[in-house]
């Protein structure tokens, strides 16, 4: 069993940043979706075990960065130049790569992030 313990959600006025974390129990491709109110889960970005390879939702490209810490298994998602759309409940998901979110086997309990304008 895979466990994924998630951290660094929280509150952000439009324009700031949040790093997000995701420790895992294990080395796996690793990704991130977020869920909106009243919409569905949605693909953001994820990164291969290695690390080599990283994959990022359009409306994530040019201000999100996915990355990962191989030595203390936890991925990252450092996000920048936030905007009030990118409310959300953000859930890590593991062993998959892809941005469909039936690829992942595991998934965190989900952090919340509120970006007010």
């Amino acid at each position: 069993q895979v466990q994924l313990v998630e951290s660094g959600g929280g509150l952000v006025q439009a324009g700031g940043s949040l790093r997000l974390s995701c420790a895992a129990s294990g080395r796996f491709g690793m990704g991130w979706f977020r869920q909106a109110p009243g919409k569905e889960r949605e693909f953001v970005a994820a990164i291969s075990g290695s690390g080599q390879r990283t994959n990022y939702a359009d409306s994530a490209k040019g201000r999100f960065t996915i990355s990962r810490d191989n030595a203390k298994n936890t991925v990252y998602l450092q996000m920048n130049s936030l905007k009030p759309e990118d409310t959300a409940v953000y859930y890590c998901a593991a062993r998959g790569y892809g941005s469909n979110s039936n690829e992942y086997d595991y998934w965190g309990q989900g952090t919340q992030v509120t970006v007010s304008s």
